[in-house]
């Protein structure tokens, strides 16, 4: 069982220089079974990542926009998940819950724009599959590979100074008592609940900010998909709208992942006072998980011309 004598009471002013995560604070006998999938998962996520980077970066076929966008996904899948999964497998297997100021800040601050970084790239390959199938003529001049450098920072950029406040504001709270995290994470409202101070600034902003970017890109993204179905509907040729869809699956089957995982998170918060703390704490881990795992393994599956790379590649090595 796990000693929070290290915790000072809440009625303490001693200020608080480190944190300590607890993960699933009621099933701490089955943690060391539930890394087992997780370490799998991870594995996972990294090794097809991994290789989807190196087929695209090797195979010249593959040097095309959306290919390049696809390889801006894999890296923000690779940092998400080295940001998160190894500090949870390192509780689990060592016990190592201490997390320093800094560090549980920059994992706070990942983790916030890194979400809707991955977003904004949906979007922008939404972008893509609408030009390449509603003004098919107009596809190489306005998707270049300049286009994806900018649309590349505009991404960064946009999530990153949007999200920002969100730890600089939590990391200017005082925090006098209590410093146990409930959570495998930093996540901002488990590290704000700590403070001796009113957070409502902190939380209001994390709204705010969370739903415009988020709420902006699928909208963006449903606009999409909807001039392209309006558009597919209209081609007459035997065969053509099946063809069209067929260069959206892969996307659409992404955003599909996505979405629903981060449909039940929020959910599932919502619902908080009805649902095990437990089971949200996995469910957040496993957002952070599930769709870098399976993003590279549905365009590996789906996608001729990965396939084709991949097998090159592996023919290289032996």
């Amino acid at each position: 069982k796990i000693q929070l004598m290290a915790s000072p009471s809440n009625d303490s002013t001693t200020p608080v220089s480190e944190f300590l995560l607890i993960c699933f604070p009621g099933f701490q006998r089955w943690q060391h079974w539930l890394s087992l999938p997780l370490s799998l998962l991870f594995l996972l996520a990294m090794g097809a990542n991994t290789t989807l980077l190196i087929t695209i970066q090797l195979e010249a076929s593959l040097h095309q926009p959306l290919y390049y966008l696809l390889s801006l996904l894999s890296l923000l899948d690779i940092v998400l998940c080295l940001t998160v999964i190894p500090k949870v497998l390192a509780i689990f297997w060592f016990g190592l819950r201490s997390i320093s100021f800094p560090a549980c800040f920059l994992q706070m601050f990942i983790m916030n724009s890194f979400l809707p970084m991955e977003s904004c790239t949906f979007m922008v390959m939404a972008y893509d599959r609408y030009v390449a199938i509603c003004h098919p003529l107009r596809y190489p001049s306005i998707i270049t590979n300049q286009f994806v450098a900018k649309a590349s920072v505009f991404i960064v950029m946009r999530n990153a100074l949007f999200t920002a406040p969100i730890p600089i504001l939590t990391s200017l709270l005082h925090y006098c008592g209590k410093n146990v995290i409930e959570n495998c994470i930093c996540a901002n409202l488990s590290v704000s609940r700590l403070s001796c101070d009113n957070f409502t600034l902190n939380r209001i902003y994390q709204f705010v900010a969370g739903w415009t970017l988020l709420g902006s890109d699928f909208i963006l993204i449903f606009l999409s998909y909807t001039f392209i179905l309006r558009a597919v509907l209209r081609f007459k040729a035997e065969g053509a709208a099946v063809k069209a869809l067929s260069t959206c699956g892969s996307h659409f089957i992404l955003i599909l992942f996505f979405s629903t995982i981060l449909l039940v998170v929020v959910l599932t918060n919502v619902a908080r006072k009805k649902v095990l703390m437990d089971i949200l704490i996995l469910l957040n881990v496993l957002h952070h998980l599930i769709p870098p795992a399976l993003n590279p393994i549905v365009y590996g599956v789906r996608t001729k011309e990965i396939k084709q790379g991949i097998q090159k590649l592996l023919q290289r090595g032996r």
